[in-house]
């Protein structure tokens, strides 16, 4: 190689790195539901806490996910409890807060605000769905190709 060609590889790589500085890659897989993103590791879910709701209402993971809620209340502070998985935390006005959990029970959970907001503060609510993971193993799944092996 010469000096003319390894300086047009170490340019290439420059507008590389300065390429990938300026855009970050994105997480590996994105739900269908606005606001959720999940990766082998976490499932996060992004939510909104407002004038006695929560958008979006109701949160659906799986069964032993690790699950991680990014919540910022945007009009005034807030609080975000599930009993379930004894959780109570309070969200201060305009902050995004993080709270993260092992989804290990199936089953629907009430959530509710646990920091007085106002008149409306006993109907800010929702639920976290927990849906329980099949337990069968790929043996035991019916193979999908065996049916059409005698054509």
């Amino acid at each position: 190689m010469n000096r003319s060609d390894r300086s047009a590889a170490v340019a290439v790589l420059v507008v590389i790195a300065v390429m990938l500085s300026h855009y970050p890659m994105r997480a590996a897989f994105q739900d269908a539901g606005a606001g959720t993103s999940a990766s082998k590791d976490v499932k996060e879910i992004r939510i909104a806490a407002k004038k006695y709701e929560y958008d979006p209402g109701v949160i659906t993971v799986k069964q032993g996910e690790h699950v991680r809620l990014i919540i910022t209340a945007l009009d005034h502070d807030h609080g975000f409890k599930i009993d379930a998985y004894h959780i109570d935390e309070l969200l201060k006005k305009g902050e995004q807060g993080m709270i993260e959990f092992t989804a290990n029970e199936s089953g629907t959970f009430p959530f509710q605000c646990s920091h007085f907001c106002g008149l409306g503060h006993k109907g800010m609510k929702g639920e976290l769905i927990v849906e329980r993971v099949s337990q069968e193993s790929p043996e035991e799944r019916p193979d999908a190709s065996a049916q059409f092996s005698n054509r």
